[in-house]
């Protein structure tokens, strides 16, 4: 009986592909329930046995993007009819809209913060990756293996010393400050995924270019840098998703002004209690960026994580 070692049999396949279906529906379901969620009216979302069908309604997503607050039959009745259907829906509860929550605020703090500080840990990770890799940098290795040693290290164990710097040089609740904070925690994983896409573009290439005329600057922005795309491509998700989701430093080093929506979401109050078709309204929201990125630069996800270098 002849067999591949490299083309599975059809059984294989079928199996292998149950696998696949079964691990995406474990894994998806969590995200679909929060979405459907977002779509429940308050009683819905905490009936219990769950509600698997249900009426939807944006109630959530006007909780989340508005401020209410409980009126009076006679304040009613002079504020009149609602015009907009949105007034409609809070009128239900005997409420009023006062005006917009802060959760749009938030949302832009986590954007100007997250794709902020992973355009610096590129910027700065790329750099130091290729002197790295293609210098003689005196210790080297010991360098190396102290700039890993920063990630091994959890970052809330500073988060005291963090707290007191900060507090000192006046970076509490500031963008600067969360942003040079994402970035020296994500900087060596930058550096070493980096280093390791660099490694695998042969030299000659850049030998070449210099050999033309090149600088080594130029040999560097117009050879190097576009075959290691795929490396800066997969190393911007991964800074992206750290500071995107980062929860502990958001919550003790800031409080208004540069706070990301994380901390905000959970505080979201309802009537009587959690609001939870505004908290997964709120995530819902939150997912899209980073999705979207991701998917904008899936091919060079893909390749960098198979391959683990550019190959030609």
């Amino acid at each position: 009986m002849s067999f591949s070692v490299t083309e599975p049999s059809n059984r294989q396949k079928w199996f292998a592909g149950v696998l696949v279906v079964g691990y995406a529906l474990i894994t998806i379901m969590p995200l679909l329930w929060i979405i459907a969620t977002g779509f429940k009216s308050p009683a819905d979302a905490i009936a219990y046995p769950p509600k698997v069908v249900f009426e939807p309604t944006v109630e959530g997503y006007v909780n989340l993007f508005t401020s209410r607050t409980r009126a009076t039959e006679d304040m009613l009745a002079e504020l009149g009819e609602p015009t907009t259907w949105y007034d409609r829906i809070v009128r239900q509860y005997d409420m009023v809209i006062t005006g917009p929550s802060r959760y749009g605020e938030r949302f832009l703090n986590s954007v100007i913060i997250g794709f902020g500080s992973t355009f610096l840990c590129i910027v700065l990770g790329t750099a130091a990756a290729y002197a790295f890799s293609r210098f003689r940098v005196p210790l080297k290795d010991d360098l190396l293996f102290f700039i890993l040693s920063t990630r091994m290290m959890p970052p809330i164990a500073v988060a005291i010393p963090i707290f007191l710097m900060f507090r000192q040089l006046g970076l509490n609740d500031t963008h600067a400050g969360m942003i040079l904070l994402y970035t020296a925690v994500n900087l060596s994983l930058s550096v070493w995924l980096l280093k390791g896409f660099i490694d695998e573009i042969p030299i000659e290439y850049e030998e070449a270019a210099l050999i033309d005329g090149y600088t080594r600057f130029q040999a560097f922005y117009k050879v190097v840098l576009p075959q290691a795309a795929t490396g800066i491509a997969s190393t911007a998700i991964f800074c992206l998703i750290f500071a995107w989701n980062e929860y502990a430093f958001a919550v003790l080093l800031t409080s208004g002004t540069a706070q990301t929506a994380p901390p905000f979401i959970p505080t979201i109050i309802g009537v009587g209690g959690q609001d939870w078709p505004a908290v997964a309204a709120g995530a819902t929201i939150f997912l899209v960026p980073v999705m979207v990125f991701t998917i904008l630069l899936r091919k060079h996800l893909l390749r960098g994580i198979t391959f683990g270098a550019v190959r030609k």
